[in-house]
């Protein structure tokens, strides 16, 4: 399976973006996604994730009540809706896949996009 991530760029402190990642070599509704991010110099870390049935989500207490993970299996997509973009949101941010249930450990992703980059000014 191949994923691939885009919808990032250069925004303004309190824009949005819309993140799509596509998947493509298998149909993805009976598996778990994520997005992590990567900001330069750090860790990969874990910002939300969604079972296969979109009905379960998660997120890291950085990003909650502004960030909005959501799927749509018939188009093998998964979305994040960035809102209230802050400086340190800036980061590499990557989809990944997983079987089961989602979590917010990176070692347990499967398969991983390329990364789409978000850039906030202040």
């Amino acid at each position: 399976v191949q994923l691939q991530a885009s919808g990032g760029g250069l925004v303004q402190a309190g824009d949005s973006l819309r993140l799509s990642c596509t998947a493509s070599g298998r149909t993805v509704s009976s598996y778990a996604l994520g997005w992590f991010r990567q900001a330069p110099g750090k860790e990969r870390n874990f910002v939300a994730g969604i079972n296969w049935s979109g009905y379960s989500t998660y997120y890291a207490d950085s990003v909650k009540g502004r960030f909005t993970i959501s799927r749509d299996n018939a188009k093998n997509t998964v979305y994040l809706q960035l809102n209230s973009l802050k400086p340190e949101d800036t980061a590499v941010y990557y989809c990944a896949l997983k079987i089961g249930r989602t979590n917010s450990d990176p070692q347990s992703y499967d398969h991983w996009g390329q990364g789409t980059l978000v850039t906030v000014s202040s």
